[in-house]
C-alpha cells in the first residue's frame, strides 16, 4: 500500500473508531505528513518498503535538528510514527512493525503554573460590568474558573447544556461526557449574560445553539476565548503570563488546596487517568512546604 493512502487509513481509524479530536488528528497529520515526506526523499513510497532502520533514522535526525525539539513535540511525533506501523500491523497490512523498538524521550515534568486566589479575583473583576461583551466576557471567565473546563469545552456548550444552572454537561477529549457543578458566582454570571445580553447577539445572525457568542451574533471562536482571557489579563495588570489553560491550572491547584481529593478533582477535570491529575499534588506539597517552614519554630 502506498504510504499516503496507509496514513489516511490511520487517521480515518483514529478519528472515527477512537474518537480523538479534530485538534489531535491535525497533529498526527501534520507529524506523519513529515514522516512520508522524509521517507519520500528516500525513495520509500510504500509501506513494505519501511524498516526499523529507516525508522530509527528518522527520529534521531529530528531529535538531533537545530534548534532541538522539545520533549514533547518529539514524543508526539514518535506517537504519531508508532500509532501508524502498529495500525498497519494489526489490519494486515504489513508483515511486522517497524517502529517496535522506539522509546519515548523522556520528559521533565513541568509543574502547572497556576494564579492566586487574588489574583483570579484580579481577572474575574476585569471586565466591564454594563458593557455587553464585558457581561459576556465575565461570564465566560467565571465559567472557567468554576468548572476547569477547558477552552474549547466552554465554547462548544450549548445553551441546553445548562442544566437548571447548577451543574454543567462538558464534551472532553474524545466526545466523552462529564457533569460538573457550577458555582453561584459563575450562575449568576452566566443568568446575566443570557438575559441581557445573549438575545441581542443572537439576533445578530442566523440560529445557533451555542452558549457563547462574539460580537456579530456567531459562535464564539477559540481565538477570540483567547483575547477575552488575554485581556481581562492585562486590564487586572498581572504580568505573568495567562493562556487559556491558566484558569483550568488554578481551578486544579485551589481545589486541592482546600481540601479536595485528587479522585475529585480528577474526575471534574475529565482526566482519563489520575496519574494525569497527581502533577497538581507537587503544588499543593509547594504550599504546604511553605506553611511548615514559616509556622514551625524549628523549620528553618
Amino acid at each position: 500500500m502506498l504510504l499516503d493512502h496507509a496514513v489516511e487509513s490511520y487517521l480515518r481509524h483514529i478519528s472515527i473508531e477512537r474518537g480523538l479530536s479534530d485538534h489531535t488528528v491535525e497533529a498526527y497529520r501534520r507529524d506523519l505528513a513529515g514522516y512520508t515526506a522524509w521517507l519520500g526523499e528516500r525513495d520509500v513510497t510504500a509501506t513494505d518498503g519501511v524498516t526499523t532502520d529507516l525508522v530509527n533514522a528518522f527520529v534521531a535526525e529530528i531529535a538531533s535538528a537545530d534548534p532541538q525539539p522539545a520533549a514533547s513535540s518529539l514524543a508526539r511525533l514518535q506517537s504519531s510514527v508508532r500509532g501508524l506501523h502498529r495500525f498497519l500491523a494489526r489490519e494486515g497490512i504489513v508483515d511486522e512493525d517497524p517502529s517496535v523498538r522506539l522509546t519515548p524521550p523522556k520528559q521533565g515534568q513541568k509543574l502547572p503554573k497556576a494564579l492566586t486566589i487574588d489574583e483570579v479575583e484580579a481577572l474575574l473583576a476585569a471586565p466591564s460590568g454594563e458593557d455587553p461583551i464585558g457581561i459576556r466576557d465575565r461570564a465566560l471567565l467565571e465559567l472557567l474558573y468554576a468548572t476547569g473546563a477547558r477552552v474549547s469545552e466552554a465554547i462548544g456548550l450549548d445553551v441546553d447544556d445548562l442544566r437548571a444552572g447548577e451543574v454543567l454537561r462538558l464534551r472532553g477529549k474524545g466526545d466523552k461526557e462529564r457533569i460538573v457543578p457550577v458555582g453561584s458566582f459563575a450562575r449568576a454570571a452566566v443568568d446575566a449574560y443570557l438575559t441581557r445580553v445573549r438575545p441581542a447577539l443572537a439576533a445578530k445572525s442566523t440560529a445557533t445553539p451555542k452558549l457563547f457568542l462574539g460580537a456579530r451574533g456567531r459562535p464564539l471562536s477559540r481565538q477570540s476565548a483567547w483575547l477575552v482571557i488575554q485581556k481581562a489579563a492585562e486590564a487586572a495588570n498581572l504580568t505573568a503570563h495567562v493562556s487559556p489553560h491558566t484558569l483550568r491550572h488554578s481551578f486544579a491547584t485551589h481545589l486541592l488546596q482546600g481540601g479536595a481529593d485528587v479522585r475529585v478533582v480528577q474526575e471534574l477535570l475529565g482526566h482519563a487517568s489520575v496519574t494525569t491529575t497527581q502533577i497538581y499534588t507537587h503544588v499543593s506539597a509547594d504550599a504546604l512546604r511553605d506553611i511548615y517552614q514559616s509556622a514551625h519554630p524549628r523549620a528553618v
